[in-house]
């Protein structure tokens, strides 16, 4: 019930008068025009105009709120709240500076609830696709303990190398993923439209081909005669894998646990985990999360279920008594490094300085792996592409190299 009318409330701009008669205005999301106006009488603003926000949808697309545009709002909240502006006044401040709609919409609700008496956790909830459920908890940590602007400058370190890390992620499987489609297309357009030529002058040769050329021959005539029907077939395959892995916890599974097998890309996969596992542990525990608590958001963070039942499985030891460095050692992926910092950490009672350590070194090593990758993958895709096109040209013209003996 609650859900669907979460999921009914649109967009409303606003402007009226508060209880000193000065101008104000601002957004909110509700059902209706008369929710609006009834939420407002509570906070004591007359409504003078109450509008509903409508968008193209490319405007829609274009005004997308982007993980990188909540890190630069919560770096920008960090730093007005350190210099002693107040949170109502950061927000909108942000809100008015923004130059997406979207953003300006999203700040001006949560200032007018932050304004009426919300607290900012709370207010922050009613946008899950924004703020996470770690990201709530963080600011309500927060507000418990009266240092949001120390827990907004945690949170804004964490997103940002959470954002840097995916990047680093996205450019590592974009390359390989590159050098694969370069090389089928370049295949794919010279057995359609190069090597059909051939055929006709080889025709009138009158002799027997080599047989590497007409193994060519016969891979073209083929890839002509079904070239429509591999295509469809490969735009559903594509399109039946994307749909069960939006839909399929089981494909999803499988398919973190495969990507973690690839030679290269498996072992960047492997560092980003762990950096991710580090870094969310660190600012939970820093943030005064209990550690049972960190756990199950450094799982989620983790971004792979190998990782993430092995964490959930350290969380069950370390409520039954163990500690973590012997839960951790206990799963047997975790490496030695990781452990032994955490031992260190839970030693001397500075786990959070020890996690960002590790998150610290993971994160350069993943750095360096890319790097090392795309200078790795650019020979490559040279040699690749020198294999395939060069095939196919000796294919070609070993008949004309042998030409005293084909032609008759």
């Amino acid at each position: 019930m609650a859900a669907a009318k979460k999921s009914s409330a649109q967009p409303y701009q606003w402007e009226g008068l508060n209880r000193r008669g000065q101008k104000v205005s601002g957004f909110m999301l509700a059902a209706n025009v008369q929710a609006v106006k009834r939420d407002l009488q509570r906070q004591g603003v007359s409504t003078t105009r109450v509008k509903r926000k409508r968008e193209s949808l490319l405007s829609r697309r274009k005004n997308v709120i982007k993980p990188m545009d909540i890190a630069v709002i919560t770096r920008q909240v960090a730093t007005m709240l350190s210099a002693g502006v107040p949170l109502v006044q950061t927000l909108q401040i942000i809100s008015r500076s923004s130059q997406k709609s979207s953003i300006r919409e999203l700040t001006g609700i949560i200032a007018s609830d932050v304004e009426g008496g919300t607290p900012l956790s709370e207010a922050l909830k009613k946008f899950p696709r924004q703020f996470d459920e770690l990201y709530c908890d963080l600011v309500h940590s927060g507000e418990q303990t009266g240092a949001l602007d120390h827990i907004f400058a945690q949170i804004a370190i964490y997103r940002e190398k959470a954002e840097a890390l995916k990047s680093k992620i996205r450019k590592a499987l974009f390359y390989p993923a590159m050098v694969i489609l370069v090389a089928i297309i370049v295949t794919s357009i010279l057995l359609l439209f190069v090597i059909p030529q051939f055929e006709e002058i080889f025709a009138g040769f009158g002799a027997t081909l080599p047989m590497f050329t007409q193994m060519v021959i016969m891979l073209s005539r083929w890839m002509q005669d079904y070239w429509l029907y591999i295509l469809a077939a490969t735009v559903a395959a594509i399109f039946t894998y994307v749909r069960a892995w939006r839909h399929s916890e089981k494909v999803r599974d499988a398919t973190d646990r495969f990507v973690l097998r690839l030679p290269v890309v498996g072992d960047i996969l492997h560092k980003a985990a762990l950096a991710r596992f580090a870094r969310t542990l660190a600012t939970t525990f820093s943030a005064g999360i209990p550690l049972v608590e960190g756990l199950v958001s450094s799982a989620g963070a983790s971004g792979n279920v190998v990782y993430r039942q092995a964490v959930m499985m350290v969380r069950s030891e370390v409520m039954a008594g163990m500690q973590m460095n012997l839960a951790l050692r206990s799963t047997q992926l975790f490496p030695d490094m990781v452990v032994q910092m955490v031992m260190i950490g839970e030693e001397s009672g500075a786990i959070d300085d020890m996690m960002n350590k590790v998150a610290v070194i993971y994160e350069r090593e993943v750095d360096d792996a890319v790097d090392g990758l795309t200078s790795l993958i650019e020979p490559l895709i040279m040699v690749v592409l020198g294999i395939l096109v060069g095939g196919l040209v000796i294919a070609m013209y070993l008949p004309i190299f042998d030409l005293g003996n084909v032609v008759r």
